[in-house]
């Protein structure tokens, strides 16, 4: 069967042409226009139904009509009126229409039976089979029963995941507070040591009245600043207040509060932090470095004679006269032991050998210094 057929005359309203009155005599052989016929209104032809492909029979071609007028005329085309007929709305248009796409042809339950094509593996693993467990009256397990079940495995792997995951926790948060104990204090120790230079009023007395002979002067009240100390070997300087305390001690190297003055006969004996912003390279120093004191009057210079360490509880090395130290102005600059630790207590011992007023401007041993 021809899958091509010629549609009725009542299907479409493009299949009719205007059907050619009777023929029309032959025009004049010396006229050199061409009339075309008046048709009437009402003629109409049918193409021809072409019944297989290939060349056309000899008796399926048309003849044009011959022209019946000399006159020039155009054909009067009526359009044609709604197909009722066929119940669509007449075509507004006059060019051709596009064929109906034939639809796709119908699967068989061959092509249904072969396997689809497998999708390339992406590098993850395939998830885990889906299970549900009935827990209860109307609840159910995770779908991936066979993954969450409560086993012993799965116990001891969560305790272990738990218990490394705190340690490294309380580990950075130990290295926080280490970071912040060496590096973090300086500059508040700075700030500090700033403003006790400014409580150092050294300036020249006014005149005033003439205290009483017989008074003796007062001892510094604690926190206050007392002295300037200097080591030229780490090139370090820190104003001294009065007391050891934790609180006194917190951003300045503390004196003791029982022992000697700078430059008076017996143990001037100072303690500090070992932090960076106070006595954190104390052990550098070695016998015959110079220890250098400020006071309002004069500069007392020490030079370090011994270096030892010792428990907390050997409070002797800051007497008049320490064990092993011969009498006279002599100095103690004491700080714990090792650096992050407290456990020991690192000594270092010195004695006067020289002094100098401050009229007389600094010593050469602090050139260099600020």
């Amino acid at each position: 069967m021809s899958r091509h057929r010629a549609q009725e005359p009542e299907d479409d309203e493009t299949t009719t042409f205007p059907r050619v009155a009777d023929p029309a005599p032959d025009a004049d052989a010396g006229s050199i226009t061409s009339v075309l016929p008046i048709i009437p209104a009402d003629a109409t032809t049918v193409l021809p139904v072409i019944t297989a492909y290939g060349p056309a029979a000899s008796d399926e071609t048309t003849q044009l009509p011959r022209i019946t007028d000399q006159t020039s005329a155009l054909p009067q085309v009526v359009r044609p009126g709604p197909a009722v007929a066929t119940g669509r709305a007449v075509s507004t248009d006059e060019t051709g229409l596009l064929g109906a796409i034939p639809p796709a042809p119908p699967s068989s339950p061959e092509d249904d039976a072969k396997p689809s094509p497998r999708p390339r593996w992406s590098g993850e693993p395939p998830p885990p089979p889906v299970k549900a467990i009935r827990a209860g009256e109307k609840n159910y397990r995770s779908i991936h029963s066979e993954y969450t079940r409560t086993t012993v495995g799965t116990v001891v792997r969560s305790t272990l995941r738990g218990t490394g995951e705190l340690m490294i926790t309380f580990g950075l948060v130990i290295l926080l507070f280490a970071g912040y104990e060496v590096w973090g204090k300086t500059a508040i120790v700075d700030a500090h040591q700033s403003e006790l230079e400014q409580q150092l009023n050294w300036d020249e007395p006014t005149v005033g009245p003439t205290p009483s002979v017989s008074a003796s002067p007062l001892a510094p009240l604690p926190g206050n600043a007392v002295a300037k100390l200097y080591l030229p070997t780490l090139k370090k300087h820190w104003v001294v207040v009065q007391g050891v305390t934790q609180k006194d001690i917190r951003f300045a190297p503390g004196h003791y509060p029982n022992s000697a003055m700078p430059g008076q006969k017996g143990n001037f004996s100072v303690a500090g932090h070992r932090n960076r912003a106070t006595f954190w390279d104390l052990d550098k120093l070695k016998s015959g470095d110079k220890i250098v004191v400020e006071t309002k009057t004069a500069f007392f210079v020490y030079e370090v004679v011994k270096q030892r360490i010792v428990l907390p509880t050997a409070v002797e090395v800051v007497r008049a006269v320490p064990p092993t130290m011969e009498a006279g102005k002599l100095i103690t600059l004491t700080t714990c032991n090792p650096k992050f630790d407290n456990y020991q207590r690192l000594i270092i011992h010195g004695k006067l050998v020289d002094e100098q007023p401050r009229s007389e401007g600094r010593p050469v041993e602090l050139a260099g210094m600020a």
